[in-house]
Formats: C-alpha cells, sequence, structure tokens
C-alpha cells in the first residue's frame, strides 16, 4: 500500500487504502459542493460541469432537497418493503405522470431500487417473465452501457467491458446503434423478448439516436409484439431538454429505466413498465431491501417537485443550446454531440483524457468519454456566466493538452 493511498487525516487528506482499487487513484478529493461548485481538500473551488455524471442536476446541496431528507431521516429512515412506506407511492404516482409528458398519468408501475444497473435488472427480469420463458432474448446496441451487474454487463455492447466476466449470462444480442435494418433482421419474435435501448449513448461516447429511430423502433416493436425498453438512466428527468429522451420522438416504450438525477444524489433508481407489462410480475418476483425507502423516496420527491417549478426541460434545452454554440466556436473542436445539457466536445485529436487533467487543474470538472471526446453535463440549473466561464476554462485546457 502505497503512502499516498494510507494518508492519515492528521494531514488534511482522507485514508482511501482500504477502499478497493475498483477505480483509478482519484486525482483530488471533494469535501463540500453548493450549486454548480465543488470545493476539494486544499479549499479550493471547482466548476463542475459534470454533475457526478449527470446526478446533481439541481446543483450540489440544493438547499429543498436537503431540507427534505433531513426531516424524513428525523422521522423515518427505513421499514423494509415488508410494509408499507407513505412517501413511494406518491412519487411513483409524479414519475408516471412525467413519462406521459408532464399533464397526464402515463397508466404505468413502477419498481424503486437503488442504481441504474438494479433498474435495468428489473427491466431484464420483467422482460423474460412477461415472455413467459418461451422468448428470453433482449436485443441492444453496440456502445451502449447498461450497468456493471452481469446480466447488464451482458447487455452492455461494450466487449472491453466484458473481459475477465466471463461467461456472462446468455440471452443477449447486440447490434448497431440507430439502425433499423440491423435491429429488424435481428428481431426474431420467435425468440426476442425485448430491445434494450439508450436515446443518447452516454458512456458510449454522447451518441444520440437520430431524430425518428425510436418511433421507428416502437412501431417494430409492436409489430412483432416485443418490448420496447428504454435505458434513460443518463438522459431521463430533463437532461436532454424533454422530461425523458424517448420524448423527442413522441412515444411511449413499455419499460423505462432511471436513476442518476432522480436523487439528485440519493442513492434511488426506478423501473417503470405500463400496467399491464408490469402485471407480469408477481409476488416474490423480484425485490430490493433499500428500494423505495422513505429517506431516498423523499429527496427524489422534493427533487422533482423542484425541477417543475423551475421548469427543468425548458431550462436545459436553452442552456445546452448556450453550451452548444459556444463549444462549437473553440478551436480543436470539430464537433458538438448530444443533446440539451448532455453534450459532447469532439476533438480534432485524441487528447481528450489530458484536456480533462488540464481542465481539473484548472478549477474545471469534465471527463474523457472517449479518447477524442469531452463529456460536459453541468447541472440544469448552470447560470449563462457559468456557461461563459465553463467555456473559457475549457478553451485553455485543450490549448494546454496540445502544447
Amino acid at each position: 500500500m502505497t503512502s499516498s493511498q494510507r494518508m492519515t487525516s492528521s494531514e488534511g487528506a482522507v485514508d482511501a487504502g482500504y477502499i478497493m482499487t475498483t477505480y483509478r487513484e482519484p486525482p483530488v478529493t471533494f469535501v463540500r459542493g453548493e450549486g454548480c461548485r465543488l470545493m476539494d481538500t486544499s479549499g479550493r473551488w471547482c466548476l463542475d460541469f459534470l454533475s457526478g455524471l449527470g446526478v446533481c442536476s439541481l446543483g450540489h446541496a440544493h438547499p429543498r432537497v436537503a431540507r427534505a431528507v433531513s426531516d424524513q431521516a428525523s422521522q423515518l429512515v427505513h421499514v423494509s418493503n415488508l410494509f408499507g412506506n407513505a412517501v413511494a407511492p406518491g412519487l411513483a404516482a409524479t414519475l408516471d405522470r412525467l413519462i406521459g409528458g408532464g399533464e397526464q398519468q402515463a397508466g404505468g408501475k413502477l419498481f424503486f431500487a437503488n442504481s441504474g444497473a438494479e433498474a435495468n435488472e428489473c427491466a431484464i427480469k420483467l422482460a423474460r417473465r412477461w415472455g413467459a420463458s418461451e422468448r428470453h432474448v433482449v436485443l441492444s446496441a453496440h456502445g451502449s452501457f447498461h450497468g456493471r451487474t452481469l446480466a447488464t454487463l451482458a447487455a452492455t455492447g461494450q466487449p472491453g467491458k466484458h473481459e475477465g466476466f466471463q461467461p456472462l449470462p446468455e440471452g443477449f444480442v447486440h447490434v448497431s446503434f440507430d439502425d433499423l435494418e440491423a435491429l429488424d433482421a435481428a428481431m426474431d419474435p420467435e425468440v426476442v423478448v425485448a430491445v434494450l435501448l439508450e436515446p443518447v449513448q452516454g458512456e458510449g461516447g454522447v451518441i444520440p439516436a437520430s431524430r425518428g429511430y425510436l418511433a421507428a423502433v416502437r412501431q417494430l416493436c409492436d409489430e412483432r409484439g416485443v418490448l420496447m425498453m428504454v435505458d434513460e438512466v443518463q438522459t431521463g428527468l430533463a437532461r436532454t431538454g424533454e422530461w425523458f429522451g424517448f420524448q423527442h420522438d413522441a412515444v411511449l416504450p413499455d419499460v423505462v429505466t432511471m436513476a442518476k438525477a432522480l436523487g439528485n444524489g440519493f442513492p434511488i433508481g426506478a423501473c417503470w413498465a405500463r400496467s399491464e407489462v408490469a402485471e407480469a410480475f408477481r409476488p416474490g418476483d423480484h425485490a430490493s431491501t433499500f428500494g423505495g425507502q422513505p429517506v431516498a423516496a423523499r429527496a427524489a420527491r422534493e427533487t422533482l417537485a423542484v425541477m417543475e417549478e423551475i421548469r427543468a426541460p425548458e431550462r436545459a434545452a436553452a442552456a445546452g443550446a448556450l453550451l452548444r454554440e459556444g463549444l462549437s466556436k473553440l478551436p480543436h473542436v470539430r464537433d458538438v454531440r448530444g443533446e440539451g445539457l448532455l453534450l459532447a466536445a469532439a476533438l480534432d485529436e485524441s487528447c481528450a483524457a489530458k484536456v480533462a487533467s488540464a481542465a481539473l487543474g484548472r478549477g474545471l470538472v469534465v471527463n474523457a468519454v472517449t479518447d477524442a471526446a469531452v463529456r460536459l453535463a453541468p447541472p440544469l440549473v448552470v447560470s449563462e456566466a457559468e456557461i461563459d466561464e465553463g467555456l473559457a476554462l475549457l478553451a485553455r485546457s485543450i490549448d494546454e493538452a496540445l502544447e
């Protein structure tokens, strides 16, 4: 164990020596957040244009969410799913309405989990139960990312992430993303039970589906009697300029998964399904000890209330347009991809990691989503002044990386 891994608290750093090395050694440790900014152990403030990978959409330490969590923690934290709690049902009703576009209920039911991977696990199990074991294959896309559990890893279309974990569960087939012909050819209704797609491939490089693609997938699924499942873990809850990414194509999937922004930092995920699909689950088919527990559900309920009050989708669309325009004018940025406030600046050289490192050194948090693309996903409450500041810091960081 190195000295950098085992720094003591008396030295003003955090002892990470007892944490498994599933992540690279962090370049910085943050100890406080406020709005769009984070403070590290040295007391330096950074502008956060990553939002904890799209999680803190209302910014850090949002006062209303913090108060709601504190209030709930002083009343009831946990009872298990053997009993009901008074918070989760209202949250489920709100999410069903937002899936319906915000004005009317969509007519579905929800299962609450703790993460996006768990939400996708629920979707996969639900699809197989719905298929009654006669059909079990789930189609997903090359470049997709659906989680790190064994089933969601098998659904993930990135072979490099599969290495070392074989044999993975069977029943998953990958096709080219945004390619209706490839999906059509693979969708054998005798064995395929569901399609699982992201409206924007976040971890795959911030690659959005073409307008009309999801509508065509909906039609194809209807024709073949196959479930259309949409992974909105990174895109959901206003990030793309709509409450959910599939709404850009004005369709309603059979199953929708979400997490990340749902609790504005509190671990909560959810799987929504149309009522007739959700009925495939029977008591005992699926469970999660902490799923929908009162504190996480209260955080999510308050997060959604604030999002609705500030008209979060409209804010994301407007701020995203400003950020996109600014990024497109930066030297060495050859393309800007994404939707709303989930964007990637594609560089003309494979130097994204150097750019992200230089940006952090200058006080801007972004990440290299591929070798040649930097991902930006600032909080939805980011101001125009903060966008200008972030663009200036990124411009200097690109120059530094290319010196």
